[in-house]
């Protein structure tokens, strides 16, 4: 197998277009003068994947599941294709592979599959033959041969994935943004680039909703010792290194994220009997329902309240299940909330340093903002705001935290 070997993945918005596309082929480009060998994964091109599914929904309102895959794969097989002529065109031989070519199995869970192997043998030849070889992400085939897509993020998940089959030295994620920021750098002015960062708080910042890298990957990456890099597809300089462990002190955050995609379910005057809340998660669990941070209240009398957060396209089918359920439940009454958001911090120092969760609400009872709940993970803390206060909130803290230099 090839030594060093560098697994490069190109999303959506930079791969739009044809500057782009030149863009990312002079990337390689630099990268192959360097003799490295090369994987190149890429997204479909901008809104490829709505237009895609505006047209199929046009035609029918439930399109099905084996259907949409197959459509949307032929996104990064285009993609795939116009990079690798690009390549071609600069005088570099390169092949484009769909998924199944390039050897990616996965499970038959459309639009939400997992890969469960990847079949080496013709990427492989194509490295030999001293190509460039350029994947098609998020895709992958069953073992009956059915296209599956790999859901949200798939591409970053196609990239770590191959990173770890070929051992390569290093898997770069090009984005829009040249690196990982302590928040989001398009809405938080002062928002600073990190150097480097650890699995597990990029975890939490993906989970808690940065947008830089999907957490999928994250966690492929850190299972299988992947060097991650997030670099620009816009310039040519250092980006986040995001590894095991990192050398900075510890005695900060790495970062403040948001989520306003989430709603609040509260289920009022349960009764006090054990293993309530077990048969309430275990119901949503069921119909696939994630729940995110839970609340149970000290009770009135016999009676107590659970508050717990899901997706907001979640929240409809939450009602459902639960008003059904009502008889074996015995509670009183639902009350739901739309207008809600997440604000997270997250780092690894988190843990050791007890004043750091203290910081964080000082700055958010400054700016004279209402926390509804509070969740904390080793290295998170999370609370619950309105809406309409998030982003102020984001401000806030992470004045509190990064302003003072």
């Amino acid at each position: 197998a090839p030594m060093y070997l560098l697994v490069y993945k190109f999303g959506g918005s930079s791969v739009a277009d044809a500057a782009g596309l030149r863009r990312a082929a002079g990337q390689l480009a630099a990268a192959a003068a360097k003799g490295y060998r090369l994987i190149a994964v890429v997204s479909a091109q901008g809104k490829t994947t709505d237009r895609l599914l505006q047209t199929a929904t046009a035609l029918t309102p439930h399109p099905s599941c084996r259907e949409t895959d197959q459509l949307l794969a032929t996104g990064e097989q285009a993609s795939a294709a116009l990079l690798a002529m690009t390549l071609q065109e600069t005088g570099l031989p390169a092949i484009s592979l769909t998924g199944w070519q390039a050897g990616i199995h996965t499970d038959g869970n459309h639009a939400a599959a997992e890969i469960t192997a990847i079949h080496r043998r013709r990427i492989l030849r194509e490295l030999e033959a001293g190509r460039i070889v350029v994947t098609a992400g998020f895709q992958g085939v069953t073992r009956r041969g059915d296209i599956t897509t790999l859901g949200r993020g798939g591409s970053d998940t196609t990239a770590v994935a191959l990173a770890a089959a070929f051992d390569a030295c290093g898997c770069r994620i090009c984005t829009d943004v040249d690196g990982v920021y302590t928040a989001d750098p398009r809405h938080v002015t002062g928002a600073r680039k990190l150097e480097e960062i650890t699995f597990d708080e990029m975890l939490e910042l993906a989970s808690q909703g940065a947008q830089v890298l999907h957490n999928r990957s994250v966690e492929l990456a850190k299972k299988f010792r992947v060097n991650l890099e997030v670099v620009s597809s816009l310039e040519r300089k250092p980006g986040t290194k995001v590894k095991e462990v990192t050398k900075v002190e510890k005695t900060n955050i790495a970062g403040v994220a948001k989520d306003t995609s989430i709603a609040r379910v509260a289920l009022i005057g349960l009764q006090h009997n054990p293993g309530v809340a077990f048969q309430v998660f275990d119901l949503l669990s069921k119909h696939n329902i994630n729940v995110d941070v839970i609340l149970q209240s000290i009770g009135r009398e016999d009676t107590k309240d659970i508050t717990f957060t899901v997706h907001k396209k979640d929240l409809e089918e939450s009602k459902q299940i639960l008003e059904e359920h009502k008889e074996t439940l015995r509670f009183d009454h639902i009350e739901t909330d739309e207008s809600i958001g997440k604000v997270s911090i997250v780092g690894a120092g988190l843990m050791s340093n007890c004043g750091v969760a203290a910081r964080m609400f000082e700055a958010l009872y400054e700016a004279g903002i209402n926390i509804q709940m509070i969740n904390t993970s080793e290295i998170r803390v999370s609370v619950l705001l309105d809406e309409e206060d998030v982003n102020r909130a984001v401000r806030a803290i992470h004045d509190k935290f990064f302003g003072e230099i």
